[in-house]
């Protein structure tokens, strides 16, 4: 039996499904996720983009290149109160992350893994048992 697991904006405009496990789920420290969550980091569950159901509302689309690795990204949030919902991007064109934070219940993820922790808030620490990468995956 697949799991599936709904989440949404903050004003419900924006609602979603994910139907399955993600592929991982990591959290960026690089400075771009900094400035678009306004926050230290960003979760990230990475599925199949075709795992991926937007069951209403409409997203917009901002894509630009990242200053840290010179690749494109894309990110979709709700065209009415701005939250990000999605992105995806050119390292991994088949996948979709969906941002932890708008998950009904984001408790059921498992963050196995911290990317760009160069550029990490020194507030951060790290769990011993997760594994980090100074700047992407490898």
């Amino acid at each position: 039996m697949t799991v599936t697991h709904e989440g949404g904006c903050l004003c419900g405009s924006v609602r979603y499904e994910v139907n399955g496990e993600p592929i991982w789920c990591g959290a960026c420290h690089c400075r771009q996720c900094q400035r678009w969550t306004g926050t230290a980091f960003l979760i990230g569950a990475y599925f199949l983009d075709t795992q991926v159901v937007i069951t209403s509302g409409v997203l917009k689309q901002y894509e630009f290149d990242s200053d840290e690795s010179g690749r494109w990204l894309r990110l979709e949030f709700c065209e009415r109160c701005g939250t990000t919902i999605t992105g995806m991007a050119e390292s991994v064109p088949d996948q979709r992350w969906i941002a932890g934070g708008t998950f009904d219940d984001p408790n059921w993820l498992n963050v196995e893994l911290h990317i760009w922790t160069q550029s990490a808030h020194h507030s951060v620490f790290f769990p011993p048992d997760v594994v980090t990468y100074p700047t992407g995956q490898s």
